[in-house]
């Protein structure tokens, strides 16, 4: 296994591609004409349910298994890198674009991109809180990258971490532009992470809709306590189960202490394995997203308050005590 080094990435040539745009459908190639293309996969789920635990291991096993992988974390939290890199945080593209504009300087591929062990991985990063849009944040991000040669990069696969809970239009880019072949979703037993891969599903059909081609090619389940509730959503909506990562205390403790458990001779070796080549396998299915309704149906009733009947309010029981009903002004003829 290569050394646990973390180093910038500069590159020693020319790479050549096709230098589509990012709006039309055609994704990037590698150098050798009969190659195939390169997966561009984008990932979303509810925040903090794992996604970025999640990529940074299966990148790290991809790489491990001869893949050339590129991890782009598109969160303004920027915290997909730092579990690659040891909990060491890169410059994000759009602190380092902005600094080196204002001091009239150009964006390098190595002011932003670092690599460990195979893995090229950079931040998109975002606003400080209250002080812009994290959409847009994004979607500078990207014109960033275009003007660093996006199209024209060579890998096997360019992962892309996305917020899922956020429906603004910056994170539905790659959704929106069929800027990605297909699309995973992570999420685990529970109602709001399932809410949140619900409307990315909702996402995926409305733009296929209008002619997008974009699909899902499956759920990993993160933090899998076995009752089964994420499984069931994903037979309801019509998409693969790709991987089920077990609630375990053994994975918590490391990934809190920003471990990369995907080595191919650790303990977790063979699950990161077979969701890598699952990865690579899977092919996007048009999903079917369900109603709210339906969503409660995968729980049980009593935890999620099924039967629970909608009482109206009163304008009286707003007002409270100081509530005096008013004779109305309306003139009610009794014949018209």
């Amino acid at each position: 296994m290569a050394s646990q080094t973390v180093s910038a990435y500069v590159p020693t040539g020319e790479m050549q591609g096709n230098g589509a745009s990012a709006g039309s459908g055609e994704l990037l190639a590698t150098s050798a004409g009969s190659a195939s293309k390169t997966q561009i996969i984008a990932i979303y789920g509810k925040g903090g349910i794992g996604k970025s635990f999640t990529l940074a291991n299966l990148s790290y096993m991809m790489a491990q298994l001869g893949k050339k992988v590129l991890l782009i974390g598109c969160d303004p939290k920027s915290d997909t890198t730092s579990l690659l890199f040891g909990g060491k945080a890169c410059p994000t593209i759009i602190e380092t674009s902005s600094r080196k504009k204002a001091a009239g300087e150009e964006t390098l591929i190595g002011d932003v991109c670092f690599k460990r062990d195979g893995v090229y991985a950079m931040e998109l990063g975002g606003p400080e809180v209250g002080r812009g849009c994290g959409g847009r944040g994004i979607i500078h991000g990207f014109e960033t990258l275009e003007k660093l040669g996006f199209h024209d990069w060579d890998f096997d696969f360019v992962l892309l971490d996305f917020l899922g809970d956020v429906v603004c239009g910056g994170f539905g880019l790659p959704i929106a532009r069929d800027m990605c072949q297909k699309v995973i979703v992570v999420a685990s037993n529970d109602l709001q992470s399932l809410y949140v891969a619900n409307n990315v599903c909702s996402a995926v059909e409305y733009f296929r809709r209008l002619g997008g081609n974009v699909g899902v090619a499956g759920m990993v389940i993160n933090k899998d306590d076995g009752t089964g509730e994420a499984q069931a959503f994903c037979q309801a909506v019509g998409i693969p189960e790709l991987a089920a990562i077990p609630a375990n205390e053994d994975i918590r403790r490391k990934s809190a202490n920003y471990e990369i458990i995907g080595h191919p001779d650790g303990a977790w070796g063979s699950l990161f394995a077979q969701l890598a080549d699952n990865v690579g396998a899977s092919t996007p299915h048009r999903p079917t997203p369900l109603s709210q309704d339906g969503l409660l149906d995968l729980f049980n009733g009593e935890t999620v308050g099924r039967g629970v009947v909608l009482e109206p309010a009163t304008l009286a029981d707003m007002c409270g005590k100081t509530y005096h009903p008013k004779a109305s002004l309306e003139v009610i003829y009794d014949t018209v």
